[in-house]
């Protein structure tokens, strides 16, 4: 099928048209035409008579497009290859992602450059994983016993929480804060926010031994065990079952919302999983794939060799595809020990424990962003984001970091 670009561009009408008309600096030749009762001036000479003249002018003022040539014309009949359609798309989206997004919110348009923009917390000692539950942060620390509250706007700690045996991975779910115990065999723990701060009640203690991801599907709790095995708990009453057929040393664990992903470090795998706990599918990864995170349509793997894994597991109406498959091995962006992955919308941050290290892509279409230092010897460990920032447990200096 082929378009005509003027009504292709009619199709993004309703991106924010007129709130993003400003005027530009007339440039010779520009056509100037009204909108709204707006005068607008273009850096195009070819749009005047056209009748898509204000849709063409807010596909320009938002971001969609830059014209054709030197961008002084747009070429309003030409054809729209599939490559410039695509490339419409992407900018499309990349803009509502951006002016929708909390960091635009609150002026939020800088990355932090060097840890000294870093804004630190003491919390404990060292720190494992952060998780946010959509009011507040809640970091593990492993050798303290303890899990703590965290406010995001200032990182103050709230509350600490005692009593957790080698606490580890968090999920936060039905009001509640769940936290694996990487104990032999393996503790699960819980904290109900509504109540005064003291000791975590146990859950169970009889997990598959060491684990070291927890994920929620709707009803269960899920363990992915380094001993090799998963364990999938129902609540009210608590009851466990694991399954270890097929597994070497599990690391990771997520639920994208139709399935449990679990990473196999020992096999160098992604496995998707049935109810019951087998396997479904097997996805290869880099060497010692991590803990990954799904951003709607794609699954980020941290592999710590030194690579990303990017894996397709959605369709464009987000219906879950029968086959995953891998779209992109990512290297070099910094990446050096890479073990966690965070998602705040639009950035896909991976930390990089033997780095001191972060590194970011854009979600979207996988442009790097940088890699960013957080101090030497910090060995960053987890991350996660409020949406607004994101928050990096320093394993080896007890310091919840905002990035």
């Amino acid at each position: 099928m082929i378009f005509n670009r003027s009504i292709f561009v009619r199709s993004f009408v309703l991106i924010s048209l007129m709130a993003s008309l400003t005027m530009l600096s007339t440039r010779l030749q520009a056509d100037t035409g009204n909108c709204g009762g707006v005068t607008i001036t273009l850096p195009f000479n070819d749009v005047m008579a056209s009748p898509f003249f204000c849709q063409i002018a807010a596909a320009y003022f938002s971001g969609l497009t830059n014209g054709t040539g030197d961008g002084t014309t747009y070429s309003p009949t030409q054809t729209v290859t599939r490559e410039q359609m695509a490339a419409f798309i992407s900018r499309t989206m990349d803009q509502s992602l951006k002016r929708g997004s909390r960091r635009a919110v609150a002026k939020k348009w800088f990355t932090p450059q060097n840890a000294g923009s870093l804004t630190l917390t003491d919390i404990g000692l060292m720190p494992i994983s952060v998780e946010f539950d959509g009011t507040d942060l809640w970091v593990s620390n492993f050798n303290s016993a303890n899990v703590v509250k965290v406010r995001p706007s200032d990182g103050k700690v709230l509350e600490t929480w005692t009593g957790a045996t080698a606490p580890g991975a968090i999920v936060c779910a039905m009001g509640r804060v769940f936290i694996a115990g990487a104990t032999v065999p393996g503790n699960l723990y819980m904290i109900d926010p509504t109540q005064a701060p003291g000791a975590v009640t146990t859950l169970s203690t009889s997990l598959g031994s060491g684990p070291r991801g927890i994920a929620f599907d709707g009803s269960r709790i899920w363990t992915a065990n380094g001993e090799g095995s998963v364990s999938i708990v129902s609540l009210n009453p608590t009851s466990v079952t694991t399954v270890s057929t097929g597994f070497g040393g599990l690391t990771g664990i997520l639920y994208d919302g139709s399935h449990i992903w679990v990473t196999d470090s020992n096999a160098n795998k992604l496995f998707k999983l049935n109810s019951d706990g087998s396997i479904a599918q097997t996805v290869d990864m880099g060497d010692f794939p991590g803990h990954p995170v799904f951003d709607g349509t794609n699954i980020w793997v941290p592999n710590n060799g030194g690579s990303v894994s990017v894996v397709r597991v959605k369709d464009a109406n987000g219906n879950p595809l029968v086959t995953a498959f891998p779209v992109a091995g990512l290297l070099g962006n910094g990446l050096a020990s890479p073990v966690v992955a965070a998602f705040d919308g639009e950035r896909i941050l991976i930390a990089n424990n033997a780095g001191n290290s972060v590194s970011m892509w854009k979600a979207a279409d996988l442009t790097p962003l940088g890699s960013f230092p957080t101090g030497a010897a910090t060995n960053p460990r987890g991350a996660c984001s409020d949406g607004l920032n994101f928050w990096i447990t320093l394993q080896s200096t007890g310091k919840l970091a905002r990035f």
